[in-house]
């Protein structure tokens, strides 16, 4: 397990006035209502890809689960604080943050945030908690990942009212792509209701298995039927064991096997977001 370090308040502030001149971090909502999609999978590796590329990120852990915080060596019960507490305002955001590698943080969670589910229900501006969280280190990054929980609720609806995009990660079966239908559905209704600028980043093809005829009929289909509506990002991230082997090292697929067709699909996506940054709010 790594040694995770709390991140340096003073050292954010410099970051901040070392950036000052930047644009502000590009905050993506990873999601997707059906579970076991690859949310927090792409959330892990595409964060470690960007990394890589020398952009600094931070990954927000908004799952109740916590396997996002546990799959970078973060001990859940022992968190003293964590995005639950941030949400419901009882500590700042610079306040949780972990170093997880060079260039690469994290906002961790646990189970206790299932309880701000109900908790928030009577709070003002409700939706809006995770957007004022971040917006005092937002300037810090270039990229904030929010690992969204799989379900619709008021942690959902913070995730997407604090992005700026939406990447869907999907698996190719049936039920998945009636998944995305609706959550496409849940998209329109927050950029009707909470969050105007909100745009569709695109949808990722995961867990592909080659081998069934099933996947690659649905792969078409989709394309089919969402790829004039949204982008579909190539190459699909294919289906390996290395991905479930990596959180149990608390390491990033990249680092695990730096030079698997995983690794290197990431790295792909990576460079594929990155290179449109520079058009992106245009």
């Amino acid at each position: 397990m790594p040694t995770m370090r709390a991140y340096n308040r003073t050292a954010l502030q410099t970051d901040n006035r070392c950036w000052e001149r930047r644009a502000v971090g590009k905050v993506i909502a990873v999601a997707n209502q059906k579970g076991g999609s690859g949310k927090t999978t792409t959330v892990r590796s595409l964060s470690a890809a960007l990394a890589e590329l020398g952009r600094r990120v931070l990954m927000v852990d908004m799952d109740p689960q916590g396997s996002l915080t546990e799959g970078c060596g973060v001990r859940p019960y022992d968190l003293q604080s964590s995005i639950y507490h941030v949400i419901l305002g009882r500590c700042r955001m610079a306040d949780v943050l972990l170093e997880v590698e060079p260039q690469l943080h994290l906002a961790p969670t646990n189970i206790h945030l299932a309880a701000a589910e109900l908790q928030l229900v009577p709070a003002t501006r409700r939706e809006d908690k995770l957007r004022q969280a971040l917006r005092p280190v937002r300037d810090a990054y270039d990229y904030i990942l929010i690992d969204c929980p799989p379900s619709f609720g008021l942690l959902t609806v913070n995730c997407l009212s604090a992005a700026d995009s939406v990447l869907i990660p999907m698996t190719c079966d049936y039920y998945t792509m009636l998944g995305v239908r609706l959550l496409l559905e849940t998209v329109d209704d927050i950029q009707r209701e909470v969050n105007p600028s909100l745009v569709l980043e695109g949808l990722l093809p995961t867990r592909f298995d080659t081998r069934t005829l099933h996947a690659r009929e649905i792969l078409e289909q989709t394309k089919v039927a969402l790829g004039p509506r949204l982008r579909i990002f190539e190459p699909v991230i294919r289906e390996s064991v290395r991905f479930k082997e990596a959180p149990i090292r608390a390491q990033s697929i990249l680092t695990y096997a730096a030079t698997s067709d995983g690794a290197n699909a990431y790295r792909s996506l990576a460079k594929e977001i990155d290179d449109g940054q520079a058009h992106f709010g245009a």
